[in-house]
């Protein structure tokens, strides 16, 4: 291979980079990627263009607010529909100084 040529300017980066490669032999838990963690923000990433159309300022508040409910739902293994079902049927009843009940994970 001529180092000029395409093929020998990959090798030689690859060569370059050969003690960082070694570590996914040496440590098979590293990924090789991020997709896991650009799978995890992609709804974050995808709220926060849509809430430019959320109508207004306390529209994209309450928008916000609901991904956060339904993340935590998500962290918490809580199916989201079932959650919000019994939290907005206990709401009107509800102590407002008990509200954190009602949070996903917390509620039972």
């Amino acid at each position: 291979m001529l180092p000029k040529s395409a093929i020998g300017q990959a090798i030689a980066y690859t060569l370059h980079l050969r003690p960082r490669l070694e570590r996914y032999i040496q440590h098979p838990d590293y990924e090789i990627d991020n997709n896991l963690i650009e799978n995890a923000i992609r709804p974050v990433a995808l709220g926060r263009k849509n809430y430019m159309f959320a109508g207004s300022h306390e529209g994209a508040q309450r928008a916000a607010m609901m991904y956060s409910f339904l993340a935590t739902c998500k962290i918490n293994q809580v199916e989201p529909f079932e959650w919000l079902t019994k939290a907005l049927t206990r709401l009107p009843d509800h102590s407002i100084q008990r509200l954190e009940e009602l949070l996903p994970g917390k509620l039972q």
